[in-house]
C-alpha cells in the first residue's frame, strides 16, 4: 500500500514514521509513504500556492490549481476509485474512525491533502472523493490528522501487526476490556483473581464482558453500529 501526503510543510513529518511498527512496516514494504511539498507546484517565481478571498476576508486560502496539479500529479490514473482514495483533511468532513480506516486499509493508493492558512478554495472538493475530520476541535493545518490517519491505516495493513492483536485491539467492535501486568498488588490495588485462575475459558468469558461494560459506559454509540 502507498500512502501519499500532500503538504506545505513535509518537514514535520519526520520523527512519527521513523520508528516503531510504521518503520517497521515501510523496511518490510509492507507499505510506502511519500510527502509532498505543495510549493513545488506553485505558481510563478516565489511559487505562490495561496492567495485572498474573494469577497473580502481574513487570511489566505490555498487555490485550486495549485491543489489541483498537485492531485494530478500525485494520483495513479490506472487505479480505479475502488483501489485508490483521494482524500481531504477537513473540519467539514465526515468524522474518521475505525471503520473508515479498515476500509482505506484495503486501498493500493491513499493519498492525503493537508490544508493550511484559512483553509481551501470550495472547487477543490470537485477533485477529492471525501472530505474528513479527525474531531470537533480546531488545527493549524491537516499535518497532524494525515499522521493520525497514516498510523491507524497502516497497522491495518495485512502483515504490518500480528492479524490476532488487531482483532483484538480496541473498536474491534468495542473498547478493550482492562489489561494487567506484575505487580499482583499495589498499595492495596489487586489484579482481579480470575486472571490469575488460569482458566482460560472464564478469563475470555470476563474479558468480553468488560469490554462490553466500558464500551456501554464510554462509548454506547458504538453498541448502536454492532
Amino acid at each position: 500500500m502507498k500512502i501519499s501526503i500532500i503538504t506545505l510543510f513535509p518537514e514535520m513529518f519526520k520523527g512519527p514514521f521513523d520508528s516503531s511498527i510504521i518503520k517497521r512496516a515501510v523496511d518490510k514494504k509492507l507499505i510506502s509513504i511519500e510527502f509532498i511539498n505543495l510549493r513545488a507546484f506553485g505558481l510563478g517565481k516565489h511559487q505562490t500556492v495561496d492567495d485572498t478571498p474573494y469577497g473580502g476576508g481574513m487570511g489566505m486560502i490555498l487555490r485550486v490549481d495549485v491543489l489541483g496539479k498537485a492531485i494530478e500529479d500525485v494520483k495513479n490514473k490506472n487505479l480505479s476509485k475502488r483501489q485508490q482514495k483521494i482524500v481531504l483533511l477537513s473540519a467539514h468532513g465526515k468524522k474518521f474512525g475505525q471503520k473508515i480506516a479498515k476500509s482505506y486499509s484495503k486501498l493500493k493508493n491513499l493519498i492525503l491533502v493537508c490544508g493550511h492558512y484559512e483553509g481551501f478554495d470550495e472547487r477543490i472538493k470537485e477533485f477529492v472523493d471525501e472530505e474528513i475530520s479527525v474531531g470537533d476541535f480546531i488545527l493549524t493545518g491537516g499535518e497532524i490528522p494525515a499522521m493520525l490517519i497514516t498510523d491507524s491505516v497502516s497497522r491495518l495493513v495485512k502483515g504490518v501487526i500480528k492479524e490476532e492483536s488487531a482483532a483484538l485491539e480496541s473498536f474491534s467492535p468495542y473498547l478493550e476490556y482492562p489489561q494487567y501486568t506484575k505487580p499482583q498488588e499495589y498499595k492495596e490495588l489487586k489484579v482481579p483473581e480470575i486472571l490469575l485462575s488460569g482458566n482460560h475459558p472464564e478469563i475470555e468469558k470476563w474479558r468480553k464482558k468488560q469490554s462490553l461494560k466500558i464500551t456501554a459506559k464510554l462509548r454506547p454509540d458504538l453498541l448502536k453500529e454492532n
